[in-house]
């Protein structure tokens, strides 16, 4: 996972949570509900990035076996 995808991942999962005590606090579900959404597409982001990066790494290693 690059330096961006790590940063754009955690900054929407801390910005959600933030949503989403702000909307606890005020009662505002629409804005709690709303952190939780921007908190779940930060965990996605990440789980996306690191599937990439697994398959990434098994065309590298595909590669590497058949060189021989």
């Amino acid at each position: 996972m690059s330096f961006e995808e790590k940063f754009d991942s955690a900054k929407d999962k801390v910005v959600g949570k933030a949503k989403e005590f702000e909307g606890k606090v005020t009662g505002d579900k629409s804005r709690e509900a709303e952190g939780k959404a921007q908190g779940f597409v930060g965990k996605a982001k990440e789980v996306v990035s690191d599937v990439k990066d697994a398959v990434k790494d098994a065309v590298e290693d595909f590669k590497e076996d058949n060189k021989k």
